[in-house]
């Protein structure tokens, strides 16, 4: 991102959202993104907005040298917690540790970090063209049967 751009997104963080009118309840949200989507939009290194599998691969290959004992060549489930809260916002975000120690020696690789996140991008690239856009990184879901801006029906 560019300085300006980066000042521009600063500057409307800075302005505070006019709250809803009093007793209009706000609508459920339906364009969601998980974790991992948001990771792996964070590893847009050429800034066009789209992401390729060598992008992702190098992005995962950067964020695991920051985690705690990366170094020795593999981090424990405490320090990819860590990891997870610096890189996916929170320490229980999914891939949980669990899934991503694939030899279940309770020590997590860099291999094995970059083939859960291979998963993802095979997963979220809806079209097989090998890159992932935005619209391919967020779920849309439609309000809960019988919900319509957050008011359910009485019985």
């Amino acid at each position: 991102m560019t300085g300006g751009m980066l000042l521009a997104l600063a500057l409307l963080q800075a302005i505070p959202a006019a709250p809803p009118p009093a007793g209009t309840p706000q609508p459920p949200a339906t364009i969601f993104a998980e974790p991992a989507a948001l990771f792996i939009a964070a590893c847009d290194a050429n800034g066009d907005g789209r992401v390729t599998q060598p992008e992702l691969t190098a992005c995962v290959a950067r964020s695991y040298a920051t985690a705690e004992g990366a170094a020795s060549g593999s981090i424990g489930y405490i320090a990819y917690a860590d990891w997870a809260q610096a890189w996916l916002g929170d320490r229980n975000a999914l891939p949980s540790p669990f899934e991503v120690d694939r030899d279940g020696d309770n020590r997590i690789t860099l291999a094995e970090l970059q083939t859960r996140f291979a998963q993802f991008f095979t997963r979220f690239d809806r079209d097989k063209d090998g890159i992932l856009t935005r619209p391919e990184l967020i779920t849309i879901r439609a309000a809960a049967p019988g919900e319509r801006y957050g008011i359910r029906k009485k019985n």
